[in-house]
């Protein structure tokens, strides 16, 4: 038996996000609106969204990490994405799913949120 490779080489490590969609500037608002309790910068500038799926008829799949696995509100923190997106007008439902592959970097912090936090 041969062990298949967990992804195609060649192939990114996070989905590309449905950025076309007309409700994906409100997704990406209503994620700005959620917070890392421990770090004062919302979870899309902290890079913690890897991507917003959205489908026709605009169902919203959010793929998402936490700074750490054993961040605090790991079991909370998708609830609170999906309260944030689902009230938006269009959106049909939402699904958000947590993540530690590839695992979460500093690096994947916007240039706001680094500057927000003194690492610029």
């Amino acid at each position: 038996m041969t062990s298949m490779p967990d992804q195609i080489e060649g192939a990114p490590l996070i989905k590309p996000s449905t950025t076309d969609h007309p409700l994906y500037d409100q997704v990406v608002g209503a994620c700005r609106t959620v917070f890392d309790p421990e770090i004062p910068v919302n979870i899309f500038d902290l890079g913690l969204v890897y991507t917003i799926e959205i489908g026709p008829e605009n169902e919203v799949d959010i793929t998402m990490t936490l700074t750490a696995p054993g961040c605090p509100v790991a079991g909370e923190m998708p609830g609170w994405v999906a309260e944030a997106v689902e009230p938006l007008p269009g959106v049909k439902q939402v699904d958000v799913h947590m993540t530690f592959d590839p695992p979460w970097g500093m690096d994947m912090m916007s240039d706001e949120a680094k500057l927000e936090l003194g690492f610029m």
